[in-house]
């Protein structure tokens, strides 16, 4: 039977960052599937191709992170349970959480392929590019379940404090990603919708995997076919901490969908050089978002357990860590931004156009560290609707009315541009400090609460 991790006694910095390695790889391979479509295609395809897999995966990685986020209610209330003592209770949460987000996958399924077009049309993909990024979206729209299915399974393993079988199950998708996107297109002329074929059988191919190392392997309560239902009250609950996120996560991937249909507006090379930045963001920005899963697990069992002042410190150590290595980061994605776009893209102007736009990003590298910890512990806390309410006015109070505002200024530049994203993530940051003190009243008056019911 596989044992859970206990996160509520003994060492802090050494637990959190034992678990949050795993994490940060398992991640790390996650974005080796965008990244290894758009390198091959970049290499062995055509600029509407690689315009296509920036825009398409772009749409994808917005609907998949709605999914993922949705699923933190299900991490977080699992950690809240292992930490208050019943974590018995689990088998019936899995089952309960497993049939929501089969409904869920269901309508995907059905939805994404018929909207394919409109998806396109409403991000201004460029004309000479529009039925290939229609078709990488209607492919993969038709492996929402798979999408769907590994993302649930994740959230289920760091609910329990395992980040080691999340990542045992990327890393099969992303060897099977590599394989595929080899044939399909460097091969198999196939093009961008030779990209979307092999990420929807390599996703395929893991779920299957993971749940023969999940059969074997068991979980450290029981499940059973008799643990398959709806609950009301369970989804509720899964619902009313997974919502607050999933809805923030949705908008301002929106808000840089605008962004990005705002940058296609000006050409195949920007929208092309863009989609090449945002893959490189997606490996510079890792360590923050590792440390915002890690802390939600992290934070979900001790509060659980009313360990408010241990979850505070955890807190302290991830941003410490985390702003130690943004510095390095930043001097490479600011100086060295040609070289790592030149890992994705052979065309010049694209490879100019991304890393003027990296500039801005590696900027947000010194912010996120902080961002993100906090996000992850808001999120451990409970306290998804703030985390909702900031991300929010984040994305549509400056970062869309900014890249709007310099897309208009004349000669256009990505690095102004691009600059809409450290100036939106600066006014979250201090919406955090603002919230923490407020954290800091509840959480230490239902402690000392506690101490007086006590004595």
């Amino acid at each position: 039977m596989k044992t859970q991790n206990d996160f509520t006694r003994g060492r802090i910095l050494s637990p959190l960052i034992r678990f949050m390695v795993p994490v940060l790889l398992a991640m790390f391979l996650q974005s080796m599937y965008g990244a290894v479509d758009l390198l091959i295609v970049g290499k062995f395809a055509q600029s509407v191709d690689v315009s296509a897999v920036s825009t398409g995966s772009q749409i994808m990685m917005t609907l998949t992170n709605l999914v993922t986020s949705f699923a933190m209610g299900t991490t977080i209330l699992l950690g809240q349970r292992i930490g208050e003592g019943r974590g018995k209770e689990g088998g019936q949460l899995i089952g309960s959480s497993i049939c929501l987000f089969g409904v869920i996958a269901g309508v995907f399924t059905v939805m994404i392929p018929l909207l394919s077009g409109q998806l396109s049309a409403l991000m201004n993909a460029p004309q000479e590019a529009f039925d290939q990024t229609s078709a990488y979206i209607r492919i993969c729209g038709l492996g929402s379940l798979f999408i769907i299915a590994y993302n649930v399974l994740g959230s289920i393993f760091r609910g329990i404090g395992d980040s080691r079988t999340p990542l045992m199950t990327v890393l099969i998708a992303c060897v099977c990603n590599i394989a595929g996107d080899l044939l399909l297109v460097a091969v198999i002329p196939m093009g961008s919708a030779g990209a979307a074929t092999a990420t929807v059988c390599a996703q395929a191919i893991s779920v299957i995997i993971s749940l023969l190392i999940l059969r074997r392997r068991g979980l450290p309560f029981s499940f059973s076919l008799r643990d398959l239902r709806f609950d009301g009250r369970i989804n509720r609950k899964v619902a009313s901490l997974g919502f607050p996120i999933a809805l923030q996560d949705f908008l301002v991937g929106i808000s840089f969908l605008v962004l990005l249909a705002i940058v296609n507006s000006l050409g195949v090379t920007a929208s092309a050089g863009v989609g090449v930045a945002e893959k490189v963001c997606g490996f510079i920005m890792l360590i923050p978002a590792a440390f915002m899963q890690a802390m939600a697990a992290f934070v979900a069992q001790n509060i659980g357990a009313g360990q408010y002042p241990r979850a505070r410190k955890a807190l302290a150590y991830a941003i410490g860590v985390s702003a130690a290595l943004a510095v390095v980061m930043f001097a490479v994605t600011f100086w060295k931004g040609d070289m790592l776009s030149g890992i994705f893209a052979n065309d010049a102007d694209v490879i100019a156009a991304s890393a003027d736009y990296l500039k801005a990003y590696a900027i947000d590298c010194l912010l996120t560290c902080f961002l993100f910890c906090f996000i992850g512990f808001f999120n451990g806390l409970g306290m998804t609707r703030f985390v909702m309410l900031q991300g929010i006015i984040g994305a549509f109070l400056v970062r869309i009315p900014v890249a709007f505002l310099m897309s208009r200024q004349v000669p256009v530049s990505m690095f102004h541009i691009g600059l809409a994203t450290p100036c939106s993530t600066i006014l979250q940051v201090i919406l955090c400090l603002i919230w923490f003190r407020q954290a800091n009243r509840r959480f230490g008056a239902s402690r000392n609460a506690a101490k007086e019911a006590v004595h």
